[in-house]
């Protein structure tokens, strides 16, 4: 929406006419009058210096204002409201009470029934075991000796919840790592970065060595960059040294302290570079 005013005044004819400050006002104005009826004296005018030759130049400022109107409007309520997905709700619903399961699986005594196509559409391991070649070989029960109870548990709910339950900040990075491992073996890549980047958040000096290990068990390229990262800075590196985890990671894994040495190596010497 946009508004005008305008300025008139004699034009300057060798005379200097002096300009306005600023944009004037918009007059009012009755309706049904475009104009104003008393513009100037005609005895003023014949006597004034602007007349000459019994002409006179009127000057006309004319200013246009782009001015943005919003109105304040409620917006109507809508006649349907959508709720969000709550599909997770249903399959942990699926998982709890059991329903329709036709698979079963033997950890540390416990048993944990599930459904075999769920669990087949979330790993390309499971899909391989319950539903390929290898079926015959599992039946419908399957004896997990490699993960703890409570690691299962947290697995099974990940894949009909596509989330993990609440856990404090330490039982977290613990279970992270036991979760990673689980993650790359059945081959599933969101949990297995959920974990990455759950263990980036959870770097310790007591811990940082054995989680580079695991990283690079694992193919965790992510991982690994950050535990070097934390390794190499000056306050850690001296600490971390004198743990059982990093003794352990020098004999387990010589060529990766050996990279991380170099990667020091590099960092200290671009430090003296800058220095120098």
């Amino acid at each position: 929406m946009s508004s005008s005013a305008c300025s008139i005044r004699p034009a300057d004819q060798g005379l200097r006419t002096p300009e306005p400050s600023s944009p004037p006002s918009i007059p009012t104005v009755p309706p049904g009058i475009y104009g104003f009826d008393e513009f100037i004296e005609r005895e003023f005018l014949e006597k004034s210096e602007y007349l000459k030759d019994d002409s006179i130049k009127i000057k006309c400022d004319v200013f246009i204002s782009m001015e943005i109107h919003t109105e304040d409007r409620t917006a109507a309520p809508p006649f349907v409201v959508v709720p969000p997905s709550d599909m997770h709700m249903h399959f942990s619903n699926l998982l709890a009470t059991e329903d329709g399961a036709d698979v079963k699986f033997e950890v540390d005594g416990e048993t944990f029934r599930a459904h075999r196509y769920i669990l087949a559409a979330r790993s390309p391991v499971f899909k391989a075991e319950l539903l390929g070649a290898m079926r015959e070989s599992t039946g419908d029960s399957i004896q997990i000796d490699d993960m703890l109870v409570q690691v299962f548990k947290t697995f099974l709910h990940f894949i009909y919840n596509d989330s993990l339950p609440e856990m404090d900040e330490q039982e977290e990075a613990l279970m992270a790592q036991h979760l990673l491992e689980a993650a790359d073996w059945y081959d599933m890549q969101r949990l297995k970065l959920i974990c990455e980047d759950k263990l980036c958040n959870h770097l310790e000096v007591s811990t940082v060595a054995t989680t580079l290990a695991l990283a690079e068990q694992h193919n965790c390229q992510g991982l690994k960059e950050a535990c070097i990262e934390f390794l190499i800075s000056p306050d850690a590196l001296e600490a971390v040294l004198a743990t059982e985890g990093f003794e352990h990671l020098t004999k387990s894994r010589p060529a990766l302290v050996k990279e991380l040495m170099s990667k020091l190596g590099t960092r200290l010497y671009k430090r003296r570079k800058l220095k120098a």
